[in-house]
């Protein structure tokens, strides 16, 4: 089996080559964007066929010290792209984060693979746009998020022909997705004001990068949630519920017509959701723990405070606008993250930004990938004080 590892230096990234390593898959590609010393020592560990770095100035620095590989450097955003024709792969785990992995994703849709997906901007961005290539192009998504992955296990699990899976929908009354709540949970408003960025970053259950791991403390990660997990599974907005649960233990539920509720559990850990959506419909045995039900304390659950954290609801917005709006929110929220991390807006401005760019660019229709982009970069032209 080739894998192709896009992000291979963050978080997703790291995991993957843990679980490439362990199951004795090859690497045949990985790109990164600008640590070229952990870089450097994953392609010497496991010599694709090719690479690629975002940065061209760190592509060229990683030329010179990997002048001993017969390994090609690409860079850029088409030098990315270009690993598709380069090498061959079955599978491409996407773990670049935020709009960046679009192209990518679409790119591995056209080429028909098997895409284990962790960008989620992909789907919230242009969901329909990249659900029509891999039908025209014979390409599935297995959902890398721990949260859909979850769900994917669960109709997996009762559902294990692709003909029972299309019949599924009907079956379902909501999908269920659990949240941490993230390092503020329980916090006010008005304690929010003055929370720093080095606060926002102390999740209480996941190893993150800082980018989601903010998104986690506004709860706009979760929002993205709800718009990946109705365009992923055919579901409408109001079928999809969220539940705080601190403990990170269930990683999500499904509650049929009948009132019988299914749930994924394990310790929260993402090699279990990444390899399998490498070796699905296989499992096979991970260097995850098994859960030890005599040490749970407890699992608990709460009702989200979407009048603290509303973000969900504006992604609840875009889900019912389609069109451009979620390369808006998505732009928006990338950017007032971006001001948050480097003290220079407060928490709370990172939601009001995000629906200000709502309010103020109107929803279009049925547009194109290039029009998406067009979007985004004019989002991120704006100012926001």
């Amino acid at each position: 089996m080739n894998v192709i590892v896009l992000g291979s230096t963050g978080s997703i990234g790291t995991q993957t080559l843990d679980c490439v390593e362990k199951i004795g898959a090859s690497v045949s590609a990985m790109c990164a964007g600008t640590k070229v010393d952990l870089f450097e020592r994953q392609i010497r560990k496991f010599m694709p066929k090719a690479v690629a770095m975002s940065d061209e100035k760190a592509a060229e620095t990683l030329k010179n010290r990997i002048s001993d590989l017969d390994i090609p450097v690409f860079s850029g955003e088409d030098g990315v792209l270009r690993l598709f024709d380069e090498v061959p792969c079955d599978v491409c785990v996407n773990g670049i984060v935020g709009v960046a992995g679009l192209r990518p994703t679409l790119a591995a849709a056209k080429k028909g693979l098997r895409i284990a997906l962790a960008n989620k901007e992909s789907l919230v961005v242009a969901g329909e746009i990249i659900k029509q290539a891999c039908a025209e192009n014979g390409a599935e998504i297995i959902p890398v998020d721990s949260e859909h992955s979850a769900i994917f296990q669960c109709l997996n699990g009762i559902c294990p022909t692709e003909a029972d899976v299309k019949t599924i929908p009907k079956k379902i009354r909501r999908l269920i997705l659990t949240a941490s709540g993230g390092a503020f949970y329980g916090k006010t408003l008005n304690e929010l004001e003055t929370v720093k960025a080095s606060a926002a970053l102390l999740h209480p259950t996941w190893k993150m990068g800082p980018k989601i791991t903010v998104d986690c403390a506004t709860l706009m990660n979760k929002g993205f949630e709800i718009i990946e997990a109705a365009r992923l599974f055919d579901v409408d907005e109001k079928d999809v519920d969220v539940v705080i649960h601190r403990e990170s233990i269930i990683h999500s539920m499904i509650e049929f017509t009948d009132s019988s509720t299914i749930a994924q559990l394990s310790y929260p850990d993402m090699r279990i959701a990444i390899q399998y959506a490498i070796t699905y419909p296989e499992r096979i045995p991970s260097p995850v723990e098994p859960l030890d039900f005599f040490k749970l304390s407890a699992l608990t659950f709460a009702q989200p405070d979407y009048k603290t954290f509303r973000a969900p609801l504006l992604c609840r917005e875009v889900l019912r606008a389609g069109g451009n709006s979620g390369a808006i929110i998505n732009a928006a929220n990338e950017v007032a993250v971006s001001a948050f991390l480097n003290d220079e807006i407060t928490f709370s401005q990172i939601t009001d930004f995000s629906e200000k760019m709502l309010d103020k660019y109107p929803i279009k229709k049925n547009v194109s990938i290039d029009e998406l982009l067009q979007t985004d970069a004019q989002i991120r032209k704006e100012k926001i004080k």
